[in-house]
């Protein structure tokens, strides 16, 4: 999935629900959702809210960045407090050498999710961090409790997403569920030293008025699915071989047995003769 991909999706999902949101957690995944969010409507202002679910265990720093970030591109803001959950008699705090206020996040969720009617939430999942997420599609459905079935999925063939629900019904995007943690990286780095300067002059442009910057060069990342061919470029391949196909036999005499079988015209890509051919089997 391509930077464009990544884009379409967010703008698809800002035109297509009511009321979207982004949940931001300041870790790397979230930030790069973010940042895709505020390039998908550059020069504008992102036209949904960022939600961030508070356990209260934040290091400052976190908070911080939060805050600049919201100073910096005009962003709206939601806070669910599992502190005040707690103090609420909502939600009853862990205790012990290991406990955590991590599972007491999800009954805020859904509590901020039905007070603003929210119907859609842009999340920093992707499939590579466990089996679980490997399942998860980009449009992720739940219902009206919250819930994620893997087998009530819909179909996302050519990248076409169904984004229908019934009231109290929302959906969950990842419009980065096909990258890799490398690709996260890779993102944060290209960002950091190409991005982040132009975007902070745009928005200054923008809202003094004057004519916006340049368009800056956008983030490059690492192919998602590395394949043979793109592996190394020093590999043989056949002679007239497209550049599509896989590279044809490293040893000498199965490069022999290969060249004697498209002599005789029986190869064929693909077909398993070929491939035992090619592997000289």
């Amino acid at each position: 999935m391509s930077d464009d991909e990544d884009l379409f999706i967010i703008r698809e999902v800002a035109a297509e629900f009511e009321r979207p949101a982004l949940l931001f957690s300041g870790g790397k995944d979230s930030i790069v959702v973010l940042h895709l969010a505020i390039r998908a409507f550059a020069p504008a202002r992102v036209p949904f809210p960022i939600m961030h679910i508070d356990t209260g265990h934040n290091f400052s720093e976190v908070i911080e960045f939060r805050d600049r970030m919201v100073e910096r591109h005009g962003l709206r803001l939601v806070v669910a407090s599992v502190q005040d959950a707690i103090d609420a008699g909502k939600a009853v705090e862990e205790t012990g050498p290991r406990s955590s206020r991590n599972r007491l996040q999800t009954g805020v969720l859904l509590d901020a999710i039905e007070h603003h009617r929210f119907d859609a939430l842009f999340g920093g999942a992707r499939r590579d961090e466990e089996k679980a997420r490997a399942k998860e599609r980009v449009y992720s459905f739940r219902d009206e409790f919250g819930q994620w079935d893997p087998k009530g999925q819909r179909p996302e063939l050519w990248s076409l997403y169904n984004g229908r629900y019934k009231p109290g019904e929302h959906m969950r995007v990842f419009p980065i569920s096909n990258w890799t943690e490398l690709d996260v990286w890779n993102y944060i780095r290209d960002a950091a030293t190409s991005s982040s300067p132009w975007r902070t002059k745009r928005w200054s442009d923008a809202r003094s008025g004057s004519a916006p910057s340049a368009t800056p060069p956008a983030p490059e990342r690492s192919n998602r699915r590395p394949t043979a061919w793109t592996r190394s470029s020093t590999r043989w391949r056949p002679p007239g071989s497209p550049s599509g196909v896989l590279p044809g036999p490293t040893t000498e005499p199965a490069r022999r047995r290969w060249k004697t079988g498209r002599k005789r015209g029986t190869s064929n890509h693909g077909s398993p003769a070929f491939c035992h051919r090619r592997l000289g089997r």
